[in-house]
């Protein structure tokens, strides 16, 4: 199994206001070798971001103060973090909420609960690592 190789040192941030799904996401992650950076929501992730640079940032749609979508905006629109792949988390698996998030620029969705393989999945395709 070379999974925690392929991601080893890959900076992945996780912006949710529910602790069990960053604690859950920071035990996945971190077993494979990634450095975690966790937010929980838009403000404190921001700053974060400046500082951080992650390489991959998952983001909870459904959040207090600033949502997943104005957050996502945020990112997207900043030029130094533009190209910087954004997925969306959320327990609804709507259209409606794809398109919306498509259309602040996020690279994918996620449906929660994640599994340990989707969200490793998904950090290696955007990592442009092999899981």
């Amino acid at each position: 199994m070379s999974e925690p190789e392929s991601l080893k040192g890959v900076k992945v941030m996780v912006i949710d206001d529910s602790n069990t799904i960053r604690r859950s996401a920071e035990i996945f992650l971190a077993q494979s070798g990634c450095q975690v950076l966790l937010a929980e929501d838009g403000f404190d992730a921001l700053a974060k971001i400046a500082d951080n640079k992650p390489d991959v940032i998952f983001v909870d749609i459904m959040m207090p103060r600033l949502d997943g979508y104005q957050t996502c905006s945020l990112i997207k629109k900043n030029p130094r973090f533009g190209n910087t792949p954004v997925i969306m988390l959320s327990s609804k698996d709507g259209l409606f909420d794809r398109a919306r998030g498509r259309m602040v620029g996020s690279d994918e969705y996620l449906t929660k609960p994640f599994t340990k393989e989707s969200l490793l999945r998904t950090v290696a395709a955007h990592a442009g690592r092999r899981p």
